[in-house]
């Protein structure tokens, strides 16, 4: 598609929603429709896809998406997790006052919300108030789980009741012996329990949502695996099946991926693209929107510019002690933005990113497929 139509094409969408009041955009290829959206929130999400095709320094509204953190503490140890290695920054699980102080300042412009980071979002025995709080204040939440704690069936109708939207089930094995090997500590037939018990919830409580989205990470050791999954992903009911690549390990050294024993042998299962002497071809422009449209808030309140800043190393500020508006408008953010614009590869964090490299475009790449069941 050539600029010009790009900016046709966005045009009309934008008119297009300040007209009918409906505004749609994909998520891991899971698509998300919003009704009688207020038009002051629309004009919102109108200036900031505008600021982030622009690549202003000082956006022309207040984010869309957040990424939050119920908290950094997790139940297993899954292999290339940094959490499994242990974090240098403190761990804890976010207060939902400081929840409700983020969503009562942002949340008449936000459409949807990552509820996940770096650990087990479900830790927090909190999260479910915070998902029903968000979805009074019209806003939709996708959040991942390793789901072990959903074969208690009290969490699985915890889960049902609180109106989350989509529930994704990270299960990257068929048996036992492959899901181990990624998902250290974990139990395949408890992830599969869990499963089970939000689908049963769901239907005995009548429930559209949330969504069952079963994730499967591509690697080497369960490749094989893939004819057989959709089979089992129909027998357990679940509403998605999605196939996602892998990142081979964040801080990790591009040209160790050759000795990388997860990365699969098929090329099209592979999340990057590479060359003859096997190293991760790199993009001109990288296409990161984050900056503009999706902060990464960790569960004491500090903003950080996105998921891939996993210690903290670029802290924007802190909502327990700013406003969210002092940190999103603030200096530091706006000269990351700057810095992005002018010399993202200048930037350590953003240089080994996924964007950075063909096939890791996170927004339109990183899941390969998506299957949907049922009506």
């Amino acid at each position: 598609m050539t600029m010009a139509a790009s900016l046709l094409k966005s045009a009309w969408t934008a008119v297009s929603a300040l007209a009918t009041r409906r505004v749609e955009f994909g998520c891991d290829k899971i698509p998300y429709r919003f009704e009688k959206v207020p038009r002051k929130k629309i004009l919102n999400w109108i200036l900031v896809e505008a600021s982030a095709r622009a690549r202003v320094a000082k956006p022309w509204g207040y984010p869309t998406i957040l990424q939050v953190e119920p908290t950094n503490g997790c139940n297993l140890r899954c292999t290339l997790c940094p959490v499994a290695e242990g974090l240098e920054r403190p761990y804890g699980m976010m207060d939902p006052a400081l929840f409700r102080k983020l969503i009562d300042e942002v949340g008449e412009h936000v459409f949807l919300i990552l509820l996940w980071e770096w650990g087990e979002p479900f830790l927090n025995p909190r999260t479910y108030e915070m998902i029903a709080y968000a979805r009074s204040k019209g806003i939709r939440l996708v959040t991942s789980t390793n789901g072990h704690l959903f074969a208690k069936k009290e969490n699985a109708e915890k889960v049902v009741r609180s109106g989350l939207d989509t529930l994704i089930f990270a299960m990257d094995g068929i048996s036992q012996d492959t899901y181990e090997r990624y998902r250290r500590d974990g139990k395949l037939e408890t992830i599969l329990a869990g499963i089970r018990n939000v689908v049963e919830k769901k239907k005995e409580l009548n429930s559209p949502t949330p969504l069952v989205n079963l994730r499967f990470i591509l690697m080497k050791h369960n490749e094989h695996e893939i004819p057989a999954l959709r089979e089992m992903a129909e027998k357990l009911g679940v509403d998605a099946l999605t196939l996602k690549t892998l990142y081979p390990g964040h801080g990790c050294d591009p040209e160790m991926d050759r000795e990388n024993e997860f990365i699969p042998r098929e090329p099209k299962h592979r999340r990057f693209r590479y060359d003859e002497q096997y190293r991760r071809i790199g993009v001109g422009r990288n296409p990161c929107r984050v900056l503009w449209i999706s902060p990464a808030i960790h569960w004491s309140g500090v903003v950080c510019p996105c998921s891939f800043d996993v210690e903290e190393h670029i802290p924007f500020g802190d909502i327990s002690r700013n406003t969210f508006k002092e940190v999103w408008f603030g200096e530091p953010f706006v000269e990351m933005r700057r810095r992005f614009r002018d010399e993202w590869k200048s930037i350590p964090l953003c240089r080994v990113c996924s964007y950075a490299y063909k096939g890791g475009d996170c927004s339109r790449e990183t899941v390969v497929s998506a299957v949907f069941f049922g009506s």
